[in-house]
């Protein structure tokens, strides 16, 4: 199953593709992405890149790709397609393909992606990917859709969502933390059983049952405010999921 993502950017169309086409700027906010570099290319011809992902601090698995882009249309849509192919054994991402759709509405811009991929490591691979690697891709695509969205419609950059991103769930685990230890026992009354424990337990448990349902603050990307599925209900033919023409044009890299 391909996975999708969907958000609604206020900001205009030539923002918007300059942010998600430019590699200097698209590494910027893709969290999927730790290096982008486009490599030389004849005019007409599609533009080939090389990748970067640091999956550790001492990890980094590279791959290849190839791309391309056009508008089309009194509406003002556009679109851009790509493949890309890593060989390093160890990426579990062989392969894949996917697409950008740029959709002009009243306020802003449509922007959605489909792609998928096939993985490598044979059967352990499949199951791997199924339920770690995918979801995480999925949750990634998400979060950075929405980091991108606070650049173009807030001016907060991406460095600065990163933050965002990282200070509001340490702040929340504090909350919690402090607060199981302000009413835990302390000195001879911790050690009478379990009872005196209980009090604290469940009132920290129920702070963090509130703060996972509370929705992030109005300028720390999350992944939520982003559709995971094609709005309505799709066929495999409506244009939401379907993969443009210009996609069939590229070759493998």
């Amino acid at each position: 199953m391909g996975l999708y993502v969907e958000t609604r950017i206020r900001t205009d169309m030539d923002t918007l593709w300059e942010r998600t086409q430019d590699p200097a700027h698209h590494q910027r906010w893709d969290l999927r992405f730790s290096e982008i570099d486009y490599l030389p290319r004849p005019p007409g011809e599609p533009q080939r890149f090389r990748y970067a992902v640091r999956v550790l601090p001492f990890l980094t698995v590279s791959g290849t790709g190839v791309s391309a882009g056009e508008s089309g249309g009194a509406d003002g849509r556009r679109v851009s397609v790509l493949r890309f192919a890593s060989p390093h054994p160890l990426s579990l991402l062989a392969e894949g393909s996917g697409y950008w759709r740029y959709v002009p509405t009243p306020d802003g811009v449509r922007f959605l992606t489909g792609y998928d991929y096939r993985p490598r490591w044979g059967r352990f691979g499949a199951v791997a990917d199924r339920w770690v690697c995918r979801p995480l891709m999925g949750w990634a695509t998400a979060w950075s859709f929405d980091r991108l969205r606070l650049w173009c419609e807030h001016g907060v950059s991406p460095a600065r969502s990163l933050a965002h991103g990282v200070a509001e769930p340490a702040v929340r685990l504090l909350a919690v933390a402090g607060t199981f230890a302000a009413l835990a026992p302390s000195g001879a009354d911790g050690v009478a059983g379990a009872a005196p424990w209980a009090l604290p337990a469940l009132v920290a448990l129920a702070l963090a049952a509130l703060l996972l349902l509370l929705p992030p603050l109005p300028r720390t990307p999350a992944a939520r405010r982003c559709l995971r599925t094609p709005p309505g209900r799709p066929t495999a033919s409506s244009a939401a999921v379907r993969d443009p023409a210009l996609l069939a044009t590229l070759e493998r890299p």
